[in-house]
């Protein structure tokens, strides 16, 4: 692999020659060359905005712009599934409970998936304009994965979207629920060909370089990487998990209220009852890619436990502020020899410490540290608040039990943030590299990038998205305090002359809706 023809740029327009070749050796690092995170706040300001330049920015863009839309696929995805389950629950068993259920979920649907695609189109942009190295090198593997998804996941998106959400009264029942489960594969098939994309980055293997780039030997061994089966599982699972504890809080929040009991009680039911599965299984599944990672990234697991010196009996760290310029871990609180069991499955196994790599090869540690805990974190929270549900439905207070029901409105947001964690783990820990072992983070982007350049675009950014998520979350909240009874009234309409509803009618109808809904409680 040739390396860069040049350095990054400099805010100040240039350096000696000295310093480019200090800059190449830390810029794939985030805490190298501009102390991101931690280490950013700690310098004088001045030396930070010296040292920011166009790599450093044009990184900061992608995480932003990333950040905010892997939150719309991580519930579409899940919430297109159990969407489908819905319209097959209410075509089999004719419960109109089901009917109410799923037409409330398809208008949040539709403002999710269309805050996705906008959010969506520009990432494409980014890798012609700020990592144009990085798009020339790999995009004979690259661009036939990204194309696969188009021919297969959007098109079917794309062909059954409509009829979703507007054909319920145009189609037969069949042809809908038909349409609800085209539409849920879609998304499973979008997810199939990212991570695909992004497992070969990570673990990549069926491929020769030739004249500095990679081309593909072998579609099915590009496909199918060392990483990428538990890849797949791990990030759909986690998806699933977040809509389902997205749809838990919902319903918890209801019966707080004594709105919508019906409902919310099945709701409840049916998201308590995936969880109990779903968990644990994403437990076992993050060990087993655990093991995967160990083998094939181990700088990264590394960089994960704190661990500096190779060693047996490798203690737990539970806490710790790593210090990357001494390599040692600062106020650390550990198990020991627990590490070594979770990591290896043996009490006595031996797990490489970062000292075994060059400093310019080790991803930044601190980030994936606190990143991973920030997960597991989670994960043990919403594991404790599905045994505590099953504790409190044994005690018949399932649907009435103000702490429980509290507990799980809290934890309505717990999927996004350890869905956001996993992925700072997952990118963050291969660095310095964009193609794992193959391709530095600083040989990828766009040569003739300026600051000024990403300094604007960076700010174009950060106000669009905050427009559309402010906006968009603002008709989601909107469109949850209405409720499911909308739904009802608006399936309920005969008139043959009218036209099918739009996606936001609720948000049109809310107000009026929702006072006639309070009116028949109180009564």
């Amino acid at each position: 692999m040739p390396a860069a023809s040049c350095a990054p740029r400099s805010a100040a327009g240039g350096r000696g020659a000295a310093a480019a070749g200090a800059g190449k050796r830390h810029a794939g690092s985030w805490t190298g060359r501009a102390g991101i995170a931690i280490a950013v706040f700690s310098r004088p300001w001045t030396e930070v905005l010296v040292d920011v330049d166009a790599l450093l920015l044009s990184r900061i863009q992608f995480v932003w712009v990333v950040a905010w839309h892997i939150l719309l696929p991580a519930f579409t995805v899940g919430l297109s599934c159990y969407i489908a389950t819905l319209e097959t629950l209410w075509w089999v068993k004719k419960d109109p409970i089901y009917l109410r259920l799923s037409s409330f979920w398809i208008k949040i649907f539709a403002v999710s998936f269309g805050m996705g695609v906008v959010s969506g189109i520009v990432m494409p942009f980014q890798f012609g304009t700020n990592w144009s190295r990085f798009s020339e090198q790999t995009m004979d593997v690259v661009g036939a994965l990204m194309a696969y998804e188009v021919l297969t996941a959007f098109f079917l998106e794309a062909a059954f979207l409509g009829i979703l959400l507007f054909g319920r009264k145009l189609v037969p029942q069949w042809a809908h629920v038909f349409a609800a489960v085209m539409v849920a594969l879609g998304t499973l098939l979008s997810s199939f060909w990212i991570l695909a994309v992004n497992s070969w980055m990570q673990t990549p293997q069926g491929h020769e370089v030739v004249d500095g780039r990679f081309v593909p030997v072998d579609m099915l061994s590009v496909m199918f990487t060392p990483s990428f089966p538990y890849r797949l599982a791990h990030t759909v699972v986690a998806f699933v998990v977040t809509t389902a504890f997205v749809v838990l809080g919902v319903a918890a929040g209801y019966l707080r209220q004594g709105r919508h009991v019906a409902e919310s009680r099945t709701m409840v039911k049916m998201a308590l009852g995936f969880l109990s599965i779903m968990v644990p299984l994403q437990v076992l599944i993050g060990d087993l890619h655990g093991l995967n990672t160990l083998e094939h990234q181990p700088a990264k697991v590394a960089a994960m436990e704190g661990l500096w010196e190779t060693q047996r009996r490798v203690p737990a760290s539970l806490f710790a502020i790593p210090d990357e310029e001494a390599e040692t871990n600062r106020f650390e609180i550990a198990i020991p020899a627990l590490g070594s069991l979770y990591l290896t499955h043996d009490w006595d196994g031996e797990v490489k410490g970062l000292k075994e790599w060059p400093r310019e090869d080790r991803p930044p540690v601190a980030i994936v540290y606190f990143a991973f805990r920030v997960m597991v974190g989670i994960g043990m929270l919403m594991l404790a608040l599905v045994v505590w549900g099953w504790v409190q439905h044994w005690r018949g207070r399932l649907y009435d039990s103000p702490g429980f029901l509290a507990a799980a409105r809290w934890m309505t947001p717990a999927g996004f943030v350890a869905v956001l964690a996993g992925w700072t783990v997952t990118e963050v820990g291969r660095q310095p590299w964009t193609v794992y072992g193959l391709l530095r983070t600083a040989d990828s982007v766009t040569p003739s990038l300026t600051t000024a350049d990403v300094s604007l675009s960076l700010a174009g950014y950060v106000v669009a998205y905050l427009v559309i998520f402010s906006g968009g979350f603002t008709l989601l909240r909107r469109m949850v305090r209405t409720g499911p009874q909308v739904a009802e009234q608006d399936e309920g309409r005969e008139d043959p002359e009218a036209r099918p509803a739009r996606p936001l009618s609720a948000v049109t109808q809310a107000p009026s809706a929702s006072r006639h809904e309070e009116g028949g409680h109180a009564a």
